[in-house]
């Protein structure tokens, strides 16, 4: 997995949390749940890039 691609996961992640979190406080549960898939997706990233390196090897 290239370092770039680590960040851009990380990113995200950080991203969805702060969004949860958002949502959390404003009430807004759309916001709320967008973070989550947020984070879901930047874990399936990390997942997808994680069998590549697996696969390299």
């Amino acid at each position: 997995m290239g370092a770039g691609d680590k960040a851009s996961n990380k990113i995200d992640n950080a991203g969805g949390k702060a969004k949860e979190a958002m949502g959390k406080v404003t009430g807004d549960r759309s916001t709320e749940n967008e973070g989550k898939v947020d984070q879901a997706k930047s874990s399936l990233k990390d997942a997808g890039e994680k069998i590549k390196d697996a696969f390299k090897n």
